[in-house]
């Protein structure tokens, strides 16, 4: 041992050294419960992280629609209405009044950095025998393609949108046996009807969304909708993902609008991950108090077994807060040492688990998230669980008369 080190580090670790059974036997259960809460908290950012993704590529961040349309009890007549029965009534694809106006208030706010018109409603398209119900959305591809990024998702030919050209889901494309380069007969419910190309192939994820997702280009679905020069939504991508909601209530209060936002529409994600962080909370309670009984139970069999040994240091001039601290950093070394193995044994597990584990399609199941800070954080709950834990048996350790703990 290094005759530089302090007397307390010297007896510290040669208790542990001494004691290699129980020392190892506490450091392997410090070490598995490190490596429950890396593998769960690692993992869970991960899931968290590629679902935000998904989401944040697939769909605006906030949504402008106009207003629900309420009815009103009619006043044919002066006076007070008693009674009255209100149905809501259906509601309508509409455009949003002066959308242009809001388009350019919208790009005028500092925190917003993308915005782009759309237009959507249901069709029909046509091949030969085959027919599916598609929804028809009407796009401006420069601007919308930087807020959901649809290119990313094209299994097959190109996201090149002209006033012929249509853009379909995956599964729409084999119920009707379609394939780049052949032709669509879009036809609306109005009557209206297009012959389109097909120029590209999506897939978004999921099964639903890809048997009815048709692009065109904004002017084309103007025409097909019988809404020449109207849009139904307005898209905007914000600098902060996680200030969506609030702006997006500044502007429903600013303006005539209905403003919805991802945090809105996807709040049973959140009510999930909210959840599913209260549990991993509460596992790493129980993971903690684990441990620190373990140390504690160690540390006082020490006290025990060492009685003696403690007299006669403090016969030969051992200081109370001396041996306190003996004990204090076997405890600390143990968390430490602990975490240690158990960050790479949790870390290990995650990186196996991220190898195998897989989606249908091949692609990985949830990016791997590995921060340092995790590991610091871990490792510091780990050390300072174990001087917390090591505290009872280091004063009872304190307190020995040497009298007494020599005689036995």
């Amino acid at each position: 041992m290094n005759r530089w080190l302090p007397f307390e580090w010297i007896a510290a670790v040669r208790f542990l050294r001494e004691g290699r059974l129980q020392t190892l036997f506490i450091i392997g259960g410090i070490a598995i419960g490190v490596g429950v809460i890396v593998f769960m908290s690692a993992m869970l950012a991960g899931l968290e992280a590629n679902f935000i993704k998904r989401v944040l590529t697939s769909q605006p961040q906030i949504q402008l629609l106009s207003p629900d349309q309420v009815a009103r009890p009619l006043r044919n007549s002066p006076g007070v209405i008693e009674d009255a029965i209100v149905q809501r009534p259906s509601q309508r694809v509409i455009s949003i009044d002066q959308w242009p106006k809001i388009r350019a208030q919208m790009l005028a706010m500092p925190e917003i950095t993308a915005v782009s018109p759309t237009i959507s409603g249901s069709a029909l398209a046509i091949r030969g025998d085959a027919s599916r119900a598609v929804t028809l959305s009407g796009i401006e591809p420069e601007s919308y393609f930087t807020i959901v990024r649809v290119p990313d998702y094209i299994v097959a030919g190109e996201p090149r949108l002209t006033s012929e050209d249509i853009i379909i889901g995956i599964e729409l494309a084999k119920d009707l046996g379609a394939v780049v380069g052949d032709k669509l007969n879009v036809q609306a419910a109005s009557g209206a009807n297009r012959v389109l190309t097909v120029t590209g192939l999506v897939d978004l994820g999921n099964k639903g969304v890809n048997q009815r997702a048709a692009y065109v280009a904004l002017r084309t679905a103007q025409s097909l909708l019988g809404m020449v020069g109207g849009v139904t939504t307005i898209d905007i991508t914000v600098q902060d993902i996680y200030a969506a909601e609030d702006i997006a209530q500044r502007i429903q209060a600013a303006n005539l609008v209905k403003a919805d936002s991802w945090i809105k529409t996807n709040a049973q994600f959140f009510v999930a991950v909210r959840a599913q962080e209260t549990s991993n909370t509460l596992i790493r309670v129980f993971v903690a108090m684990s441990v620190a009984f373990g140390i504690a139970a160690v540390l006082i069999v020490s006290v025990i077994q060492r009685s003696k040994e403690i007299g006669i240091l403090r016969a030969m001039g051992t200081s109370r807060g001396q041996i306190l601290r003996v004990f204090l950093l076997q405890g600390g070394l143990l968390g430490f040492i602990g975490s240690l193995f158990g960050a790479a044994l949790g870390a290990g597990a995650l990186i196996y688990w991220h190898a195998v584990q897989r989606q249908t399609d091949g692609s990985e199941l949830f990016p791997l998230i590995l921060e340092r800070r995790l590991f610091v954080i871990t490792a510091l709950l780990a050390t300072v669980t174990g001087l917390l834990a090591a505290t009872a048996p280091a004063l009872r350790a304190a307190k020995l008369d040497p009298v007494v703990a020599i005689r036995g």
